[in-house]
């Protein structure tokens, strides 16, 4: 009969294109996120943008909600993994940051924990004459990262915190 020939050709005709239209679609979505990761991989200077969550999950880097101007670079060698982030924040979220590493503001000692060379890598200038740092390094127990902090004071109403989060193999 007509109508069952139709019905017939109507299921054929579902069973082939649903999946081959969702492969396309999981083909096309794979590709996008290849290059997504590909271009954070091939990155050369700091990502105007915040790490994904697993990323500061693993350096732990808890960044404060609503910080502002969040960049952040990451470097990958045999010994080592570096996490590299900056942000501005209020200081109300600085000492929530802090407490999350187990610190407080009174931790913090004048000067600079992140080495020029460190700060060189991503262009950092943390040697400027008149601006006010306060600092620390936290090495995390149980082969967990060690976590240096600076913070830029000169603006006490919104710190500027730079952070190098480094994991040794």
């Amino acid at each position: 009969s007509p109508l069952r020939r139709l019905v017939t050709a109507v299921v054929v005709v579902l069973l082939v294109a649903l999946p081959a239209g969702y492969l396309v679609l999981s083909a096309h979505q794979s590709r996008d996120s290849g290059k997504d990761k590909q271009q954070i991989a091939s990155a050369t200077s700091l990502v105007w943008d915040w790490p994904s969550r697993v990323t500061r999950r693993i350096y732990e880097v808890p960044i404060p909600s609503r910080a502002t101007y969040v960049a952040y670079f990451e470097t990958n060698s045999w010994r080592e993994s570096s996490l590299y982030v900056q942000f501005r924040t209020s200081p109300e979220r600085l000492d929530g940051f802090l407490a999350t590493l187990g610190l407080t503001r009174s931790d913090l000692t004048p000067g600079r924990s992140i080495s020029d060379t460190r700060a060189d890598v991503v262009g950092w200038d943390l040697r400027s004459a008149g601006r006010s740092f306060a600092s620390t390094t936290v090495d995390l127990p149980e082969h967990r990262p060690e976590v240096a902090v600076t913070v830029d004071l000169t603006r006490p109403e919104r710190p500027q915190v730079y952070v190098v989060s480094t994991a040794r193999f």
